[in-house]
């Protein structure tokens, strides 16, 4: 049975988040919010739509523990409420949600997969643009592949169940440096990663809390312990290329 919820990591994002809901709604599909140690001012924000919105449920991290470690706790819950599928949505608005009927025709159709969005930029900062680049260059050597196109957008679709065993048994991120390492452990764990184009939008006005310097080298970080493990994983990596060519 394919049972999707929705997954939305905040962190400080009281403006965005109720017209981010309204757009939603029209799907029918449950939302897990995930406050993770945001201000008062965003808190009550989110305690007022869980009130509001019955669909919607509310999660509360006491501090602030990054992206990664939010989108980790809304996959948990839900995992435990029952759903095997999990769509991470982003709360600054730079997801096209037109798409989202495509993510969730495509993650139905390959529920084995995970899904994720490839940018069609409009409007990037250039040290975000072209900082990508060196982590696709890196996600490519440590997968030994072209499979990933993009690892750095947030719009997927998790398959909940081979998602959390990788997370259970590896030492993910907790930051920024999650979206790119999990789709890569996800790949050596032989899960398939289909990705689609998709518009990412960056509002004049809009607020982000990604940390040129300090995301980086985390990223980096997490590219240089991916890289050691791809060595020792690089006999089964092999192997399994091999089969599929066969």
């Amino acid at each position: 049975m394919y049972r999707p919820a929705i997954v939305i990591p905040v962190y400080n994002h009281p403006t965005t988040v109720r017209p981010l809901l309204l757009q939603l709604e029209a799907y029918k599909l449950p939302v897990i919010l995930v406050n993770d140690g945001s201000d008062t001012t965003c808190t009550e924000t989110l305690r007022a739509l869980d009130r509001e919105f019955s669909w919607a449920s509310l999660i509360e991290r006491e501090n602030n523990g990054g992206k990664g470690a939010a989108v980790k706790a809304g996959l948990r819950e839900a995992a435990q409420q029952g759903y095997t599928h999990a769509l991470q949505v982003d709360a600054d608005g730079q997801h096209e949600l037109g798409d989202l009927s495509k993510l969730l025709s495509l993650s139905r159709g390959a529920p084995e997969a995970v899904i994720s969005g490839a940018p069609d930029y409009r409007d990037v900062p250039a040290i975000r643009y072209y900082g990508r680049y060196l982590t696709h260059f890196w996600v490519w050597i440590n997968t030994l592949s072209l499979d990933i196109e993009d690892s750095m957008c947030g719009f997927r679709a998790y398959p909940l169940a081979s998602t959390l065993g990788v997370i259970d048994t590896s030492a993910t991120g907790d930051r920024m440096d999650f979206d790119p390492e999990i789709l890569v452990r996800l790949h050596w764990a032989g899960v398939q990663v289909i990705q689609f184009r998709t518009p990412v939008h960056y509002p004049q006005d809009g607020i982000s809390h990604f940390k040129a310097l300090q995301d980086n080298m985390l990223i980096s970080w997490a590219h240089t312990r991916m890289f050691f493990g791809m060595c020792l994983r690089l006999p089964f990596i092999l192997q399994r290329k091999w089969q599929h060519r066969g």
